[in-house]
């Protein structure tokens, strides 16, 4: 199959003849949203606003040979690459290879070197293998030559069989918790200064279950959950959705792991990074509707910390599971 042609080109201008609201990652992709297994979202669709085309543009590709795309990073203050940027992107360059009725179930990636928020990154595509009901590809993201993430990405028809899933635990809903930014403005407020790291409001949303002050940390148990979705409505493609949910899944999990020893990633002693980010994708989703991603950590040892998460929708269906090892490294001397 012939790789799918990006949505913008290599200015940001979408092709000649495509109107605002047709924004799309994958194009000539068509489906009837209002049946089983993906229905359209509730909440009004309007593509033309800042932030929805920031995040469509963040993790849409630039193909400039087959089985090879670029990407760009957007300058937040960070002196290294959001992960979840990287595992986001690397998924779209992979379904771009892939037919549409074969979407991601499983995703294994893991972080080599801290990328570079100045220059493009390379994505290649190997399209190890096209199996009957199975496809396998290996992304490879690439910076001054040396890789700096690589991961695998399985590919299945969709088919019938058991169903069961763990409950979803007792939680608030989303409407009367506070965002994560608009917590971050309260506890900047407290501070002398404002850190120069923190950016202007993203494109995704989170609200916190049980807010953790990151500025002054407190000894707690090592779990935590949040709702999360992309600020605004996005288009109807469940690639796009698993894209996004990628992207989103790398947002908070590694703090999971610091939560018992009160420290964040905000010290200047702290050394803090991800090492490898897996992921399953169980059942349909919309990543612009809300998410409840319920998160622990089971231990942590040897400067690293081991987390896990399942996400669930609004209406209690386990629709992605995550686990992911990070580095927590303390310089005494810092």
């Amino acid at each position: 199959m012939a790789c799918l042609p990006p949505c913008f080109n290599v200015d940001g201008d979408r092709p000649h003849g495509q109107r605002p609201d047709e924004t799309v990652i994958f194009p000539s992709v068509r489906h009837d949203y209002n049946t089983a297994p993906f229905r359209r979202s509730a909440r009004p669709h309007v593509l033309n606003t800042e932030t929805v085309n920031e995040l469509i543009h963040i993790l849409d590709l630039e193909e400039i040979e087959k089985n090879h795309y670029r990407a760009t990073s957007p300058d937040e203050g960070w002196q290294r690459v959001y992960g979840g940027q990287v595992i986001g992107q690397a998924l779209v360059a992979a379904s771009r290879t892939v037919p549409e009725e074969r979407p991601a179930h499983s995703l294994h990636g893991y972080f080599l070197r801290p990328g570079d928020t100045t220059v493009p990154i390379l994505y290649t595509v190997d399209r190890i293998r096209d199996g009957r009901s199975f496809t396998t590809r290996r992304v490879v993201a690439v910076q001054h030559g040396r890789a700096i993430f690589n991961m695998s990405i399985s590919f299945q028809e969709i088919e019938g069989g058991f169903d069961h899933q763990f409950p979803m635990p007792d939680a608030p809903g989303p409407e009367g918790l506070k965002s994560e930014h608009d917590l971050r403005e309260e506890w900047l407020a407290a501070l002398p200064e404002r850190p120069e790291w923190v950016a202007s409001e993203r494109p995704i949303e989170m609200r916190p279950v049980d807010p953790v002050n990151i500025f002054h940390p407190e000894k707690r148990p090592p779990s935590q959950m949040c709702w999360m979705r992309a600020r605004n409505p996005l288009p109807d493609d469940p690639r796009l959705h698993q894209c996004v949910l990628a992207y989103l899944s790398d947002w908070s999990l590694l703090d999971t792991a610091t939560l018992p020893h009160a420290v964040s990633f905000n010290q200047q002693n702290m050394q803090m990074a991800s090492l490898d980010h897996a992921m399953w994708f169980h059942r349909p989703f919309r990543a612009d509707e809300w998410l409840l991603y319920v998160q622990d950590s089971p231990s942590a040892s040897g400067a690293r910390g081991l987390n896990r998460g399942l996400i669930y929708d609004a209406r209690g269906a386990l629709v992605a599971s995550a686990a992911q090892e990070g580095l927590i490294r303390v310089h005494r001397d810092g």
